[in-house]
């Protein structure tokens, strides 16, 4: 009963979080749109935005709702695919309608509370598939490991391929009156403060190395670099590298799409999406249900970077943003519900037993 009732304040903690965010962001836009009905001779009582979001959510092109939901399929069945391939390195296959499935339940208990998705995860997994659960977090170590190094790599192509564009902005809005970025006082402090931190803790590393934050930090960093040599032990890396890219490949198209699918975004290419992608991304890593809010903050600013209107900006960020989440539900709700009935007779064992015998070499009668 008491876990119940912390894991219900949790989620109201994070829901309230994604909402106060939302709220801002809202405020915010419809300041701005009610300015622009101002400048454009609009009267007040026929500007609202709200219901220039319904009208734009209601003008949305379908074959691009529909690609989306493509891409996101693709991306999460080689993510089932690679899933698959670290528990065959350990000796144990499994099915792959167990590993799509609990991933996608994964992402469903995400949007209710942030993270619980991890742990429920592997532990459906582990349940179905009837494999330790320490070797399941053992996979699941190896899989987010890749999922971060290439998060890194796409985050530094998106930069490089816009340097100029994301200095300009942040020159723009960061800089001190008369002087760029890096004369700002807060940015100054920063740096300031990074210089520090960095020298107190070269001089100070044999008692921070002594703490347990230290050591837990440490038990992090080398379960991922445990979890990147992992990878050479694999039967075919070069196919879980193949799956990798494609994972991202997917996640990509699938925000991709919802650009052509409104109008006011049609006109905006790759890299434009790549960008709004990467700055969505880190909307979503921060805890509230689904990125709520934080996503929509960065999106909206991504978007406006690129000469869209903030209205635009707004409905377009909400487009994406519940059309990912209306594939998260779908999809898993399709797993609460079929994977304990595909699962009713399934034992494990006996399918391993069938799987050796398979394998098990022919000798020829003399």
């Amino acid at each position: 009963m008491k876990n119940i009732v912390i894991n219900i304040l949790k989620f109201l903690v994070f829901l309230g979080i994604g909402l106060v965010i939302l709220y801002f962001v809202y405020q915010n836009q419809n300041e701005a749109y009610q300015a622009q009905c101002a400048l454009d001779g609009v009267a007040a009582a026929d500007c609202s935005l709200m219901q220039k979001v319904i009208a734009d959510f209601k003008s949305v092109r379908i074959p691009w709702l529909l690609a989306a939901f493509a891409a996101y399929v693709m991306s999460n069945v080689s993510r089932a695919i690679r899933w698959q391939m670290l528990f065959k390195s350990l000796g144990r296959p499994t099915r792959f309608i167990n590993s799509f499935l609990t991933i996608m339940l994964g992402y469903f208990a995400n949007l209710g509370l942030p993270r619980l998705g991890e742990v429920l995860r592997p532990l459906s997994m582990s349940k179905y598939e009837k494999i330790p659960i320490e070797k399941v977090l053992g996979t699941v170590v190896v899989d987010r490991t890749m999922d971060v190094i290439s998060l890194l790599l796409i985050i530094s192509l998106a930069f490089l391929l816009e340097f100029d564009t994301l200095w300009g902005y942040l020159n723009e809005n960061m800089a001190s009156e008369g002087g760029n970025l890096l004369t700002n006082p807060i940015i100054l402090s920063i740096l300031g403060l990074g210089v520090l931190a960095v020298i107190l803790a070269i001089v100070f590393r044999k008692k921070i190395q002594a703490t347990a934050f230290y050591k837990k930090i440490e038990q992090v960093l080398l379960g991922f670099w445990d979890g990147i040599l992992s990878i050479k032990s694999l039967e075919k890396p070069g196919w879980f590298i193949f799956h990798s890219i494609i994972i991202w490949v997917g996640y990509f198209f699938m925000f991709y799409f919802y650009l052509p699918a409104f109008e006011p975004t049609a006109h905006l290419g790759p890299i434009v999406g790549l960008m709004a992608f990467v700055f969505g991304t880190f909307g979503i890593l921060i805890p509230s249900p689904g990125g709520m809010g934080s996503y929509h903050f960065l999106v909206i600013a991504a978007l406006t970077l690129y000469g869209v209107n903030s209205g635009d900006a707004f409905s377009s960020a909400n487009i994406s943003f519940f059309g990912t989440h209306f594939c998260n539900i779908i999809l898993g709700l399709i797993a609460v519900i079929f994977l304990p009935i595909i699962n009713k007779s399934y034992d494990p064992e006996s399918a391993l037993e069938v799987d050796a015998i398979k394998k098990k070499p022919v000798i020829p009668r003399s």
